[in-house]
């Protein structure tokens, strides 16, 4: 049976093993994570559904930024197809990675080229599942696969991604997002930190899974790694209608994306770093995973998370208003500082927990 979440089984295969999970209140999941008690994969806290107003925040966000989604997917997919001979893998990384990969294999369609569709889990410390990787290599080359993620934020699942993959059969693996700030993808139309409009969502926009589990039954009986299907949301759940709406925006005329040359990785990673530090220095903080640097990023640490506070480089624009919201209505303490936040729109600081 091929599990695709609430997409069209035409669009991916979760290459996921959905399983039941005790659910954990977002205060103490803070706390087992920050005192090293549980790795994050090992908890689950309750996904709520999205409020009328910040699902008008989202429509209008896809109204704003829906063509500049459209024309990324199509930059990207030129570039893929212009890149890679044969058929392409696209393996998305869940969840971020499966609205960007469904568009992407439905464009090289539309392209007349040959596209798998894979979503598979990677998991920070954990490294990339090796199961899944097995399936997908056992049926196709390693030269065709792409890996696929919504945008960079400071690299740490990139990093991930880099150490991982060699293991499970792919010594050089290629990264494509949408938005890759810091210089960490292979390729990307862009280094802006954009209100791309699936990033703002959870898992009522990547198919009604859950961020992706690795506990000790999942490593005791083996197979994928785990998801919880979040079927309570399914009366919220906007995965399909927004894949579709993005697709009508096709615009094939638009320029062809290329991989990123080396000069422009090393200055792009260096703005990052420096961003990163500034802020570990400001705050003493010593676990960077407490910084949730980008839109998307800093919007899903609000949504999920305990925030300790949130720094944007403006309240007026069409891109925070998102997250200005969520700021507002949950009373989170704000700076204003382009200044110290260079490259991004946003960055949230995980508050700290002892």
């Amino acid at each position: 049976m091929i599990f695709s979440g609430s997409y069209d089984p035409d669009d991916v295969t979760l290459l996921l093993q959905p399983i039941d999970m005790a659910l954990t209140d977002v205060a103490e999941k803070e706390r087992l994570i920050q005192s090293g008690a549980l790795h994050y994969s090992e908890i689950l806290a309750p996904e709520h559904p999205p409020s009328a107003d910040y699902m008008a925040i989202y429509e209008q966000a896809l109204v704003a930024n829906g063509q500049r989604m459209a024309d990324a997917v199509v930059s990207l997919a030129k570039g893929l197809a212009q890149q890679i001979d044969g058929d392409i893998v696209l393996v998305s990384l869940a969840r971020a990675g499966l609205p960007v990969g469904v568009l992407l294999k439905r464009a090289l369609i539309r392209m007349g080229r040959d596209c798998h569709h894979y979503g598979i889990s990677i998991i920070r410390d954990r490294g990339l599942d090796a199961v899944a990787m097995k399936h997908i290599l056992a049926r196709h080359p390693a030269r065709s696969v792409v890996f696929v993620d919504g945008w960079t934020g400071k690299g740490a699942i990139a990093g991930e991604l880099t150490k991982a993959a060699p293991a499970c059969g792919i010594p050089t693996p290629r990264l494509a997002t949408l938005g890759d700030i810091g210089g960490f993808a292979w390729m990307a139309p862009t280094d802006e930190d954009w209100l791309i409009p699936s990033g703002i969502l959870g898992g009522v926009i990547s198919g009604l899974v859950s961020r992706t589990l690795l506990n000790e039954a999942i490593k005791t009986n083996g197979g994928y790694h785990g998801c919880s299907t979040l079927d309570h949301l399914a009366g919220h759940d906007v995965s399909r209608d927004f894949v579709d709406k993005i697709t009508a925006l096709f615009d094939f005329s638009k320029p062809t994306c290329q991989p990123l040359g080396d000069r422009t990785r090393h200055l792009r990673r260096t703005r990052v770093d420096r961003t990163i530090a500034a802020l570990r220095d400001k705050h003493g903080i010593t676990n960077l995973n407490r910084i949730k640097p980008s839109l998307a990023e800093a919007t899903r640490a609000v949504l999920r998370r305990r925030p300790h506070m949130v720094y944007v480089a403006s309240t007026s624009s069409t891109d925070t208003a998102p997250l200005m919201h969520l700021i507002r209505e949950r009373d989170i303490p704000f700076v204003i500082a382009p200044d110290l936040i260079p490259g991004y729109r946003a960055v949230t600081i995980i508050e700290k927990t002892s």
